[in-house]
């Protein structure tokens, strides 16, 4: 018998260094992702600041939030024995946007998204100190709250009564617009004392319980006269300030400081209504509320078969106002699964193709976009949309 032996001989792997080179290029692309969520986007990403001109950083973003349901938010307390409250077959739904801090990596994967701005500190924050934003942000809220109830009850044929409330500071005046699309060019005199958030308690030695006793005191005076005004300002506390007055831009005649005030006007509701804004940073949601607490209020379903996402502020004369982040809610709306958005017809953007067509990307095109100017325009395209007629109760 033969025996045949076979000798096997191992040898390198050919090419061997394509697979150590793949492998290099693997972990070099796995650490520049990882560096990059964690660099701030403002390296890399910056836009002008409309007020100044200047160039800045854009470390943060607007984005799409949420869109939850408002009429859980509705809490009655001992409802008369004439007033009933219905359930509701679906939902009004009010949406959020937020501005987290933004990374390298997430700057580059939101390029070009429709529902994402990058913004400025500025953007984010105004050139307001943490004190200022606190309380301007709750009376916004208080304002939105009390608005929406009134609105509504009244709408229901409720009586509702309106008190007088603090003079508050919501902004100060531009007297001359920017041409150049910055903030303003001039303003008034008064923007030198006074802050968005100030509390005016005093105004020529006597004390303001209302908007309507700052008029008073103003009437006997003329633009270009001084006046002592006793002011609380959020985390400093009281003091005096003298301001030079100005003549209405509206009204020559008519002398004022140069500020809008908030409408602090206490409500003086027949039974007891809360809200629950929780979250809710604005006054954004005001029609939302109005519109919920009239369906729960009433027979009958205002939404028909179906959600209804809504958008806008609301006053006491029932008219809409536009709000911020339109493109992001419209997103946080598809993402939801609603399909139709109530938003204000003042909003800027309605009148721009370009803008236009951002707000259709942002909702996929699928998301209906229905403008309302005030809260009878809503009803009547709820009504449309297949829901039912408000009928007043009282």
């Amino acid at each position: 018998m033969t025996d045949t032996t076979t000798d096997i001989v191992l040898t390198a792997p050919r090419n061997r260094w394509w697979a150590w080179g793949l492998a290099a290029v693997g972990l070099l692309t796995l650490a520049a992702i990882g560096v990059a969520s964690l660099l701030p986007s403002g390296i890399v990403s910056s836009k002008e600041n409309q007020r100044t001109g200047e160039t800045a950083p854009t470390p943060y973003a607007l984005t799409p939030a949420s869109a939850d349901p408002v009429n859980d938010r509705i809490v009655f307390g001992d409802l008369p024995d004439d007033v009933e409250r219905f359930d509701t077959a679906n939902d009004f739904v009010f949406v959020t946007v937020t501005a987290p801090n933004q990374s390298v990596l997430s700057w580059f994967a939101g390029r070009g998204e429709p529902a994402v701005d990058f913004l400025t500190e500025e953007d984010k924050f105004g050139a307001r100190t943490p004190s200022q934003r606190r309380e301007f942000n709750l009376q916004m809220m208080r304002t939105a709250e009390q608005e929406a109830q009134y609105v509504a009850l009244s709408t229901l044929g409720f009586d509702v009564e309106i008190t007088p409330g603090d003079v508050i500071v919501q902004d100060v005046l531009c007297k001359v617009p920017s041409d150049d699309g910055g903030e303003c060019d001039e303003w008034f005199p008064s923007d030198e004392q006074i802050d968005p958030a100030d509390r005016i308690l005093e105004a020529d030695g006597v004390t303001l319980e209302s908007v309507d006793d700052l008029s008073s005191v103003l009437a006997e005076r003329e633009p270009g006269d001084t006046i002592d005004l006793v002011i609380e300002r959020p985390g400093e506390g009281q003091e005096t300030v003298t301001v030079e007055l100005s003549a209405s831009p509206d009204d020559p005649e008519r002398t004022i400081v140069g500020f809008v005030p908030f409408d602090t006007r206490a409500i003086q509701l027949p039974f007891q209504v809360d809200i629950e804004t929780g979250d809710i940073g604005g006054p954004s949601a005001g029609l939302a509320f109005t519109l919920a607490m009239i369906d729960e209020l009433s027979p009958g379903s205002l939404t028909g078969d179906q959600d209804v996402a809504v958008t806008g502020t609301i006053d006491l004369n029932g008219e809409v106002g536009a709000i911020g982040g339109l493109a992001q809610k419209v997103s946080a709306v598809h993402q939801n699964g609603v399909r139709v958005f109530l938003v204000p017809a003042s909003q800027s953007e309605l009148d721009d193709p370009v803008e236009r067509q951002r707000l259709e990307d942002a909702g996929r095109g699928e998301v209906k976009i229905i403008p309302v100017a005030t809260l009878d325009e809503a009803l009547a395209a709820l009504v449309d949309l297949g829901g039912d007629t408000l009928v007043p109760i009282s």
